[in-house]
């Protein structure tokens, strides 16, 4: 079988060769390369043994010849040599210079010179291998002339054989390059979004550890109303209720996450407290709390907060009785949440430190994202707070 006719053979092989070099490591260049060329050796092997394995068909076809297989296998070997050096070389060439495959034209011209070198080595080695199977390899310079008087498809093998080997090698390389990028820019995504999740986890214990000492105050305030009055039953009433709204609170945030029954109970709880202090005067009427509404998951500690900023906005600015209202609704898998206050023409008698509203928006944006929103302003003669959020916590 001649070269000609097992490159032919072996066209389907090409893909073996192209899918072995692919395998190398994508470790860093000092390490990678005497794996590599163990690698090419190894393939450049399967190439010549079943390359051999055609030769060897052939001749058992024919009476005549009788060379065995491993003779054949070695013929193969040593004529491939060449290109197993050019094969390492060029994947060094690409690892250690990985910019050369970063454009076309640098691609062309390393395989200008690609060419220019190895093909009349190929060529040489053809010869010489000739020569030195016939007895008749005496120098040079019949080697040489040997080489230049190879018929043209001798010539046109050789640079086929060459051009094959340096597309294989510059195929693989550039997949494992950018394998290589692909992976660093997952690695980075990764990072990027760890590092987004800590920082929100970060942010949200950071509004925990403001909104405890807000609510506690708040509370505390409550409780100094009621201890100013005199009323000495009153007060430890309202001390009984604080022991059970901080139990609540202690427990509670440290969840991303409670059910709205629980939230409803501890919105009971704080409107008795505040009812110590305010007594007649705080009217809050709570619609819409059906069983589906009350399987709703929110953050905890949510509604405390708006119903305070009604009292504030409320109750803190005249002598009349309130009228704060808490409506919520669920549908599509979606939990509404209105709350509302008469608007008053008159600053508010206690403006307070101005974090409820704003450290609930945060807390939504934080668990929700986009999916939830929080509206705050004027209607009909009233303040408006009104909250759209997903009925259920996120899945983790």
């Amino acid at each position: 079988m001649t070269k000609a006719a097992a490159c032919q053979k072996n066209g389907r092989v090409a893909l073996v060769y192209f899918a072995s070099m692919i395998t190398a490591q994508n470790q860093p260049p000092q390490t990678s390369l005497p794996k590599a060329f163990v690698t090419i050796v190894l393939i450049w092997t399967v190439l010549c043994a079943i390359g051999a394995a055609g030769n060897h068909s052939d001749d058992l076809q024919r009476a005549d010849v009788s060379r065995s297989y491993m003779l054949m296998f070695w013929l193969w070997w040593r004529e491939h040599l060449l290109l197993m050096t050019m094969s390492f070389a060029c994947y060094a060439l690409f690892t250690l210079r990985p910019a050369v495959l970063g454009s076309v034209p640098r691609i062309l011209v390393a395989y200008l010179l690609a060419a220019a070198l190895f093909t009349p080595f190929e060529m040489l080695n053809g010869a010489m291998l000739t020569q030195f199977d016939g007895g008749t390899l005496t120098g040079l310079a019949p080697l040489l002339q040997a080489a230049l008087a190879r018929s043209g498809i001798g010539q046109f093998m050789a640079l086929v054989w060459v051009t094959f080997t340096f597309v294989a090698v510059v195929a693989a390389c550039s997949w494992r390059e950018g394998r290589r990028r692909e992976q660093a820019w997952m690695r980075a995504q990764s990072d990027n979004l760890n590092l987004r999740l800590e920082l929100e986890q970060q942010r949200l214990l950071a509004l925990r550890g403001q909104l405890e000492p807000h609510f506690l105050f708040n509370a505390l305030n409550a409780i100094s109303a009621l201890v100013r009055s005199d009323d000495k039953r009153v007060a430890l009433d309202g001390i009984n209720h604080l022991s059970a709204l901080l139990r609540y609170a202690l427990e509670a945030s440290a969840r991303d996450h409670v059910g709205l029954r629980e939230e409803r109970q501890f919105l009971d709880d704080y409107l008795a407290l505040q009812r110590l202090r305010y007594g007649a005067r705080l009217h809050v009427r709570i619609d819409g709390d059906s069983e589906a509404v009350l399987g709703a998951d929110i953050p905890p500690l949510l509604l405390q907060p708006l119903i305070e900023n009604a009292l504030r906005h409320d109750l803190d600015c005249h002598d009349s009785p309130s009228d704060i209202r808490v409506v919520f609704a669920a549908d599509a898998g979606r939990l509404a949440i209105h709350v509302s206050n008469p608007a008053s023409a008159a600053r508010s008698a206690n403006p307070g430190l101005g974090l409820g509203l704003r450290h609930v928006r945060e807390r939504l944006d934080l668990a929700y994202g986009d999916r939830a929103s929080l509206q705050t302003g004027p209607q009909d003669g009233r303040f408006v707070v009104d909250i759209r959020m997903p009925l259920h916590a996120p899945e983790p």
